[in-house]
């Protein structure tokens, strides 16, 4: 479990900023994939939605595989060396930059949240390869232009990124609202670049009431959304095969056994022209 006090870079103590009167997302999401950075009342909450739906222990899994799938193949096989990473989470096994170095040691890779309980493991993102460079910014997805402005501290925006959003945008409540954020952030990104998007979607009553249960808990809100919205985030890039596609069906792996898997969580990566 997380230490009660912890610092950020900065060297100021982040504890009155967290909340552990009430679950929250990254730390929930980190119970379910295995982590160790949460308290009582996110693993409460959890076990609740596990009797609801032990499914989304799944979508959590795949959903994290999914992550190394895309990484790989756009550090290894579209030569991608940048990559921003919005809402990126508490840090668990094979983060982005983890991934992109082993492929690309020379990959820039820059993490951007603005939640005091991921900002106080900044330190643990920022082990990257020292051929390249690994950067967290503490920074709102709500303002894109600001994240642009600060990622070009360590990122060239001249040349290709791959923007990762994952897992985050159903926090977003207006679906326009959202794929605005998304619109602004790839228009200050140049050709060539990627979006790649993960997220819970509303293709089960059992999604549906887990989604529930959890928007009561207190938590900040998260919205299940259509296929077809995911898919709408992808408008104006070029899809990569396969498209919009539960995650496990993304580019699967050989020994990847959860392809079968009927997950409520869909993904896809585009490229802009």
């Amino acid at each position: 479990m997380p230490e009660d006090i912890t610092q950020d870079r900065s060297g100021f103590a982040t504890r009155a900023r967290i909340d552990t009167t009430k679950p929250h997302s990254a730390r929930f999401w980190n119970y379910f994939v295995g982590g160790k950075d949460h308290y009582k009342v996110d693993r409460e909450i959890g076990d609740q939605i596990k009797e609801i739906f032990p499914g989304l222990a799944d979508v959590a899994h795949t959903s994290r595989r999914f992550l190394g799938r895309a990484v790989r193949y756009l550090a290894g096989e579209q030569g991608v060396r940048q990559f921003l990473d919005v809402g990126t989470g508490l840090p668990t096994a094979d983060n982005t930059h983890e991934v992109a170095q082993r492929v690309a040691p020379d990959a820039r890779i820059v993490y951007v949240d603005n939640d005091p309980i991921v900002l106080a493991h900044a330190n643990a993102l920022l082990a990257g390869a020292p051929e390249g460079r690994t950067a967290y910014l503490d920074a709102d997805l709500y303002d894109p232009e600001a994240v642009l402005r600060a990622a070009a501290g360590t990122l060239d925006l001249s040349r290709p990124v791959a923007l990762m959003i994952l897992n985050t945008l159903g926090h977003v409540a207006d679906y326009e609202q959202a794929r605005d954020l998304v619109r602004r952030l790839m228009a200050g990104l140049p050709p060539g670049s990627h979006l790649v998007i993960s997220d819970s979607t509303a293709t089960s009553e059992g999604m549906i009431a887990a989604s529930e249960a959890y928007n009561s808990s207190g938590a900040v809100p998260y919205h299940v959304r259509a296929v077809d919205e995911i898919a709408g985030f992808f408008d104006g890039l070029e899809l990569v095969k396969p498209g919009v596609v539960r995650v496990p069906e993304w580019r699967p792996d050989t020994d990847d056994d959860d392809t079968a898997a009927a997950v409520d969580a869909y993904c896809g990566v585009g490229r802009k022209p």
